[in-house]
């Protein structure tokens, strides 16, 4: 098998948000199969194999209540690896006290429960107990602050794009600072400095992806001169940053509001960069929150 199958295992402590990542993967067409004994998992490779090749994205759901995982899992990940997967491991985790309030919300008992133990005993414990695993993360998430949608809308900006050919993965993501940096990405560009067309009474109730909003951006020296050096610039980093595996890459661009500027440049970035062959998908977080 040539190494081209993308495998997400998404595991990490309970109450973080496994079973919304699984489902958005399931939205993105990965084959996902939930809480799987790991047993299985000879015979599953063997039948994705043998009876599925075009299958090229799968993502697992495995976390502490399958206690197997948790001795065996070096042996798993390199079981994976010898069969021509290319494997990357998701963690997520939130805050002791956010998963104490949803494990309150849901009336769930924790799966580390045991029957002299309480709530914030099983939290210590199972994220004692995966420790190592989430040193050999590939990427940690920590969910404290995301909705159920919020983290669908992560997993789709990450993920969405993903090659099976194993390029890297690109996204050009605007926001605004007032709601916060999106904490996925790995460059942020500050555009506040530029003329910004909300105090254009005409402009203000449109947003980037408007021709007016853009024609009135673009008009500026100082706007085409950040496109072509910023492009310039990621160009020249790509390549390093695939020779040292990197597989995302997720480029922040900021303005106040993420409704006008950001959008505009995220827009034009992304098409400059799509001119030199680079798959680029396009996000704008904060587009409607104006």
């Amino acid at each position: 098998m040539q190494r081209k199958v993308h495998v997400v295992v998404v595991t990490g402590l309970s109450g973080s948000g496994k079973s919304t990542a699984i489902k958005a993967f399931e939205d993105l067409d990965y084959f996902c199969i939930d809480n799987l004994p790991v047993p299985l998992l000879p015979d599953l490779l063997s039948l994705f194999q043998k009876d599925m090749p075009d299958l090229c994205k799968i993502a697992l759901g495995i976390d502490i209540r399958e206690r197997k995982f948790l001795k065996d899992y070096d042996k798993i990940f390199k079981s994976f690896d010898d069969s021509g997967y290319r494997l990357e491991i998701l963690f997520l985790e939130a805050s002791t006290d956010v998963l104490q309030r949803r494990f309150s919300q849901t009336r769930r008992v924790h799966p580390a429960t045991t029957s002299d133990s309480v709530l914030l005993d099983a939290i210590h414990e199972e994220r004692a107990q995966l420790k190592a695993l989430r040193a050999r993360a590939t990427r940690i998430l920590d969910t404290s602050n995301y909705s159920v949608h919020q983290l669908k809308a992560f997993i789709t900006r990450s993920y969405g794009l993903v090659s099976v050919n194993g390029r890297m993965s690109i996204q050009v993501l605007s926001f605004g600072f007032k709601y916060g940096l999106p904490f996925e990405s790995d460059m942020v560009m500050d555009v506040r400095f530029l003329p910004n067309p909300y105090f254009v009474e005409e402009l203000r109730h449109q947003d980037g992806c408007s021709p007016a909003v853009q024609a009135w951006v673009m008009q500026w020296p100082a706007v085409q001169e950040l496109i072509a050096d910023y492009s310039a610039l990621l160009l020249k980093l790509f390549p390093s940053y695939a020779t040292e595996g990197k597989r995302y890459l997720t480029i922040a661009l900021g303005c106040t509001g993420g409704k006008h500027r950001s959008v505009v440049i995220a827009e034009k970035v992304a098409a400059a960069l799509r001119q030199h062959g680079y798959p680029i998908n396009t996000f704008h977080r904060d587009i409607h929150l104006e």
